[in-house]
């Protein structure tokens, strides 16, 4: 049995299947672990929600910026953009069905025996696991509220605005603040802060700000981390126990796949977008 990473698959199911060929991936005994951003830029969101919906068990997923802003969209709270390709998804007959799965899944989630945690973006530099996990916990449970509409209005109403994390934050402000440190962290300044603005790679901190793998005093500093999200590190952190895989195939660059128990990584290219 072999347990794999995969970056942001973005609606690339055809390379996935590629990947997947190339792994010798069997679902009987392999476990399959996504990163987040399943959906969008890609042209076969619903194959992939669909597939790894089917994967049951096998498959372990933890939920991207990506992926919340489709449940978003289709809760009826924020409009699809101009480069948006979800529109097959929130048609689909069983839109619902992928819907309320999509919800279930947590932001965190902890492998004690692979000693490995994986994340979209990446984990605050003042928690440690336990309080992520904790974290993870309370999203879920908010997201499980019966007026989901409701509830992601206000998810969206102030992101830029929940940069900073404080234990005595409450309500929909938790809620959002958690949210925006599990999937769309980059850059962040010694006491945790983010900048929730800037992309590009490492080198493009803005004054004051770090990439947050590499902030002082990390609480998780020894923990082994994999995540997604940041294509434009193209898969190198220089970070020891810190392993990031988006390698951009939504971009037209790579799919990634990394062997949990000896590192190993395994790529497909992009087809032609």
């Amino acid at each position: 049995m072999s347990t794999y990473a995969i970056g942001d698959i973005q609606g690339c199911y055809a390379e996935l299947q590629d990947l997947l060929e190339k792994i010798t991936f069997d679902p009987k005994h392999d476990e399959l672990w996504f990163v987040g951003d399943l959906v969008n830029r890609g042209p076969q969101s619903l194959e992939t929600l669909r597939f790894i919906k089917s994967l049951g068990s096998r498959a372990k997923v933890t939920l991207g910026n990506h992926d919340i802003h489709l449940l978003a969209v289709y809760y009826g709270t924020r409009k699809t953009k101009p480069q948006d390709t979800l529109n097959e998804v929130l048609n689909a007959h069983d839109a619902k069905e992928l819907m309320n799965w999509l919800r279930l899944q947590p932001l965190l989630h902890h492998d004690p025996k692979l000693n490995f945690t994986m994340v979209h973006a990446g984990i605050a530099p003042q928690w440690d696991l336990v309080k992520a996990k904790q974290l993870s916990d309370e999203y879920v449970a908010a997201m499980q509220t019966s007026d989901i509409g409701q509830f992601l209005d206000e998810l969206f109403s102030d992101s830029i605005g929940s940069n900073s994390w404080d234990d005595n934050l409450t309500g929909i402000n938790r809620i959002r603040t958690i949210t925006n440190y599990f999937t769309r962290m980059r850059f962040c300044d010694a006491r945790g802060k983010l900048d929730l603005k800037t992309k590009g790679p490492m080198n493009a901190a803005p004054e004051g700000f770090t990439p947050w793998f590499k902030a002082p005093n990390r609480k998780m500093a020894n923990d082994n981390i994999v995540f997604g999200h940041w294509a434009m590190l193209k898969g190198e952190t220089d970070t020891p126990h810190v392993y990031a895989i988006d390698t951009g195939c939504a971009w037209g660059e790579k799919l990634t796949a990394m062997r949990l128990k000896d590192l190993t990584r395994f790529n497909v290219k992009a087809h032609n977008m």
